[in-house]
Parts: structure tokens; sequence; C-alpha cells
């Protein structure tokens, strides 16, 4: 299939993950893909093995002023947009007595913060028709225990996607929301754990899912195409889960 030939979609934090996955598989389809990081080496990588028809812009998710870097970069490039996978964030966990203000200014300021101000920054540069895909979590859902500023964070995103589709629909622009469970990425590996903790902590989780295993990013992808594209034309400001029925039964 072909469904994004001649269209240029962007995933912030494309270099790894559900965001690579994600930008493979719009490759795959026909779009030319920008991916961003923090990380120069990691892009590098990442762009040379997607190939030709990817862009890479090194940048921060947030800030508003890197918010603006990042729309500057594209506008100077001569880039439109057709959807945009929103897919850059933080997951880091703290207990209420341990938690500090720096932990909360920074999954806030990284995931809902910086993804309000890519919007508004990049507003100029959608097409009519454009589709916006917030990366939520299943932990805006379910009670997990120290998940407490990162479910906070993520439930702003499904907000969010109400509240800017109806926004932004005046220009047939959609909003809508992907909600992981565990997922195999780099993400488990950046949690201030130790290997045997982090092992230990997947096993527990792995317990609770239903399906049985972890979702593969590739999964996630697939439904992150399918919000970005005209066929689901008539799915707005909405959440779609993918967690192997971990929140559902």
């Amino acid at each position: 299939m072909n469904r994004f030939s001649g269209k240029t979609v962007l995933v912030t934090g494309g270099s790894s993950g559900i965001g690579f996955a994600a930008a493979q598989a719009f490759i795959a389809e026909g779009a030319r893909v920008v991916i961003t990081g923090r990380d120069a080496q990691a892009l590098d990588r990442a762009k040379a093995e997607l190939g030709s028809m990817a862009l890479s812009v090194r940048n921060e998710t947030g800030t508003a002023a890197a918010a603006r870097e990042l729309a500057a970069a594209l506008e100077e490039a001569g880039v439109r947009l057709d959807a945009v996978f929103f897919n850059a964030g933080v997951a880091k966990f703290a207990s209420l007595a341990q938690a500090d203000e720096a932990l909360w200014d920074l999954i806030f300021d990284s995931n809902v913060k910086g993804v309000f101000f890519q919007l508004q920054a990049l507003s100029p540069l959608l097409n009519q028709g454009a589709s916006i895909v917030l990366n939520g979590s299943i932990n805006a859902h379910i009670g997990m225990p120290n998940t407490a500023i990162y479910g906070a964070s993520k439930a702003a995103l499904i907000s969010f996607a109400k509240t800017l589709s109806a926004e932004l629909l005046p220009r047939g622009v959609r909003v809508n929301v992907v909600s992981p469970g565990p997922v195999t990425t780099p993400l488990y590996g950046k949690l201030g754990l130790q290997a045997d903790q982090v092992a230990a902590a997947a096993e527990s989780i792995r317990g609770q899912v239903p399906a049985g295993r972890f979702g593969e990013p590739r999964e996630v992808a697939a439904t992150v195409l399918h919000l970005a594209s005209s066929e689901s034309a008539f799915i707005v400001g909405t959440e779609i889960v993918i967690d192997g029925g971990m929140s559902q039964l």
C-alpha cells in the first residue's frame, strides 16, 4: 500500500522504539519522514537506516523555544506536514514520598508542555486535513504505584486530543491518541533502574497482561498509521488503547 505517497510526516523521538518503528512504517507506505531526537549520534544512525526518504532534526522537547526552533528548521527546509506523531517523552517513576519538583518539571515539560508548544509552533506548517497523533499511555487509566506524575502527564494528552481537535477541526485537522501498554522498547532501560530491577519489573508487568506478553513497537506503529491516514477520517478526539487487555480485562 502507498497510503502516504507524496505526503510528509514528522515523528518526534523517532530515533528508537515506537517512534523509529512508526518512521519505518510511514516510509514503507511512501511518506517522506522527518525524525527528531536529542541524541545526534542516535539520530544519524536512525536516518542512515531509514534511508533517503528520511530527514533528521536534532531537537529536545520541553520548551517553547525548542518548539519554535523545530518549526523554523522545518520551514527553512520547505517542509509542510500532512501528519505528526508526537512520540517524544520521558518515563520516570517515583513514589509520592520520593517525588520532587525536579521530577515533576522534567515529566510535565517533556510530555505536556513540549507537545503543546510544538503543536502551536508547527500549526502554520500543517496542511489542510492533517492528522495529529499523540503518544499516551495506559498509565493515565490504571492505578500503578509510583506513576502518579507520569500518568497525569499522559492524561493531559488525552484531554488535548479532545480540546485541540475541537479547535483545529475547522482546518480539517484531527487529533487522536494511541495509549500503549507495556511495549518492548529502549524506554525501559532509561528508568534509572539496575538491569536486574528492570528484568524483575518487566516480569511482574508481563504477568498482568492478559495477552501474556509485551507489545511490539510495530504493533503500535500500525495504529499510528491508521489514525494518521484518511481511512480514519471519522475518528476525532479519540484514544485507542494498545495493551494486550491489561487495562481492559
